[in-house]
């Protein structure tokens, strides 16, 4: 059996004294590989190496930094249909989202190779009588990465490239569910001509959770998954003096006004929905129908286009969607759908009992929609992060509103309008960091940020763009005097007013 271990100072560690973990196939359930749960004197390891390769790499040059990020880019370019196929056979989602995972996260590569002008400070020339002041951005040292399972090649880039763009050693903690793929960027890294130690990938599970927040020479942490685990990681590293970023869990609203296209927003809608069988933070598993005729028509369109939705293995070159990661998260999803029923929701399409023949023991499952949620469901509440679409209705926009502002998640949220006065409402008043006006997946472009609101977000600044830059460096402001030969020493007891 395959057995996926570290990535410290360049080299593949076995790592985990023993403690495996099981990664699975979902494709057809078995048992693929095994990854090493690493210990925390193996993360001790990793950080001396980053800590000592960080010092070079710190003074080298921004330019020579974002060659090496250019090559990085070109490489992983070249290894796109590998890395794709790598990523579907342990995550399950179908090779043309895989390959939108990776160039997700190669667009972040793209926006860090601009390392160069991104560092540049301030400067002020006569802030006072022959004093200048500048601002200087420097890396904090050695900083880490705690990534979830559903992007295993986005999210990591979106994090090491711009940590790595700064200045600083990265470690990376990636999901045990789906580690291959980010071992494989760690060794395209080198090949691009990075520093061995500035990258190093140390797989586990809470124990390296707890002990990265913990390490007193990890000057940071950026971590993206469950917001109940967000806020605990945040918490702890907090605590422990870190600078902390950290994404949770989402629960997306789509309205849907009277005057929109109805046939164009479901489509958007079902995409948005179902694709990667649901397993996106940033996926739109609620939509809000504006009034009862809207409401009608929507769901009149969604069982249309569901019955037409094609299930299948993650190499299916026709298949919208694939499996779910393990058979533990189906049966997590299908409880959620039984809790739906039990709370009074109607099952309008009942996706549990999904088999797809010939892979019987994949962790398959059909699309999910439930109509008449209510605002106090816990199906509603909770995030379920499956193919299951819910309905929740309103009689206007203000009701509309109100349902994605009230909800404890904050990711999110789009409208479906020909409406610009609508739009504009909306896109200023609801609670949410990304919001979309006829794009179902408001996942911002590489040089804004990404990042939520409420309990979908714990920290002040968000992943990649310009708060990326600013989360993995420290500035320093540097107020200079130079006498002349013949100026006279003084003393003065009073604060410098620049006067």
């Amino acid at each position: 059996m395959r057995v996926i271990g570290n990535f410290i100072d360049g080299q593949h560690r076995n790592g985990g004294a023993g403690r495996l973990g099981d990664v699975f196939a979902p494709d057809t359930g078995e048992v693929q590989a095994q990854v090493a749960m690493s210990t925390p004197r193996e993360l001790d390891q990793a950080v001396a190496v980053a800590a000592a390769a960080q010092r070079d790499w710190a003074a080298t040059n921004p330019q020579r930094r974002a060659r090496v990020l250019f090559r990085f880019k070109e490489l992983i370019e070249r290894e796109m249909d590998a890395l794709a196929a790598m990523l579907s056979r342990e995550h399950g989602k179908v090779l043309s989202d895989a390959r939108g995972d990776i160039q997700r996260g190669l667009d972040v590569v793209e926006f860090a190779c601009g390392i160069p002008h991104l560092l540049k400070g301030e400067y002020t020339e006569g802030a006072g009588p022959g004093i200048d002041v500048y601002s200087m951005k420097q890396p904090l040292g050695v900083v880490a990465g705690i990534t979830p399972f559903n992007f295993p090649a986005m999210i990591p880039l979106w994090m090491l490239a711009p940590a790595i763009a700064c200045g600083n050693a990265f470690i990376l903690k990636p999901s045990e569910r789906d580690p291959s793929v980010p071992i494989r960027l760690a060794e395209l890294a080198i090949e691009a001509g990075l520093p061995r130690g500035v990258l190093n990938v140390v797989q586990g599970d809470k124990t390296i959770v707890d002990a990265i927040c913990d390490h007193r020479d990890i000057k940071a942490v950026s971590f993206v998954g469950s917001s109940d685990v967000a806020n605990y990681v945040y918490g702890r590293g907090a605590a422990a003096g870190k600078r902390m970023q950290c994404m949770g869990g989402a629960k997306n609203h789509g309205i849907v006004m009277p005057d929109a296209d109805v046939d164009q927003a479901v489509a958007d809608i079902l995409g948005a929905a179902y694709g990667s069988a649901g397993e996106r933070c940033m996926a739109l598993p609620v939509v809000v129908p504006v009034g009862a005729a809207t409401a009608e028509a929507v769901r009149s369109a969604l069982v249309r286009e569901i019955a037409g939705l094609r299930v299948g293995t993650s190499n299916d070159p026709d298949a919208d969607y694939g499996p779910l990661v393990t058979a533990a998260h189906r049966e997590r999803v299908e409880a959620y759908i039984a809790v739906a029923a039990e709370e009074g929701a109607e099952l309008v399409v009942d996706g549990r009992g999904f088999a797809l023949q010939g892979y019987e023991q994949g962790f398959f499952m059909g699309p999910t929609l439930i109509d008449h949620v209510r605002p106090h469901h816990r199906s509603y509440v909770e995030e379920i992060f499956g193919p299951v679409l819910q309905i929740l209705r309103a009689d206007t926009l203000e009701e509309a509103i109100g349902h994605a502002t009230r909800h404890q998640y904050g990711n999110g949220a789009a409208i479906f309008t020909r409406s610009g006065a609508a739009a504009r409402e909306f896109a200023a008043r609801v609670e949410a960091g990304m919001v979309g006006i006829n794009v179902p997946i408001p996942v911002p472009v590489s040089y804004h940020s990404f990042g939520g609101w409420k309990r979908s977000g714990f920290g002040d600044l968000n992943q990649y763009g310009v708060d990326g830059i600013r989360f993995y460096t420290r500035t320093k402001t540097v107020t200079q005097r130079w006498p002349s030969d013949d100026s006279a020493a003084q003393s003065s007891f009073v604060i410098p007013t620049m006067e």
